[in-house]
């Protein structure tokens, strides 16, 4: 099972997560909103130079901005993770990672969807709504809200998802992670 670590906002949680395994880590540039775990451009920036190049980097943003979103690009992040319908005349030289709740339809022009219907506030999925995704999606299903480390085993077994995805049920407070739960969280995973 792959795992992303994200809401990363200090490098040193970003190297931990990578060293206990973690396949991705994601951080939030620009949040098109409130939320404790931006960064911003140049933090994310000196967190993506603390992982080596076989962890994913992702820059994560909710934002409507059309130059946020070029912002986020110009970072060169292996993906970025999108909840705001933006179309691409050109590749942008990022894979996309689109976020999808119930009632928005099933993209096709991207590289991955997250299926999150708080779209990052870490409300409990849908179990129902994810199972059905999976099975209709023609891109990897990773799935996201409301993971802990108490309750990924048996989303992973119900979802069978690509992937899982987890912020703030590894936190320690809004945007710090805690070790012992990455830790357990990713443990896991891995067993599941």
């Amino acid at each position: 099972m792959r795992v992303k670590i994200c809401g990363i906002t200090r490098p040193e949680d970003a190297q931990f997560a990578e060293q206990q395994g973690a396949d991705a880590i994601g951080v939030v540039v620009f949040s098109g909103g409130v939320s404790p775990r931006v960064v911003g451009a140049e933090k994310a920036r000196e967190i993506f130079a603390a992982v080596g190049p076989f962890t994913t980097t992702v820059a994560v943003s909710h934002t409507k901005s059309e130059e946020d979103l070029l912002q986020m690009i110009a970072l060169h992040p292996h993906a970025i993770q999108i909840s705001h319908p933006f179309r691409f005349d050109e590749a942008p030289g990022v894979r996309i990672i689109r976020v999808i709740g119930r009632g928005d339809p099933l993209p096709e022009d991207c590289d991955a969807v997250i299926v999150d219907d708080s779209h990052g506030k870490g409300r409990v999925f849908d179990l129902s709504y994810a199972r059905g995704t999976v099975r209709r999606s023609t891109v990897p299903v990773i799935l996201a809200g409301g993971l802990t480390p108490e309750n990924v085993g048996e989303a992973i077994h119900r979802v069978r998802p690509y992937a899982v995805d987890v912020a703030s049920g590894v936190e320690s407070s809004p945007g710090i992670k805690d070790r012992k739960k990455v830790s357990a969280f990713i443990a896991t995973c891995r067993s599941a």
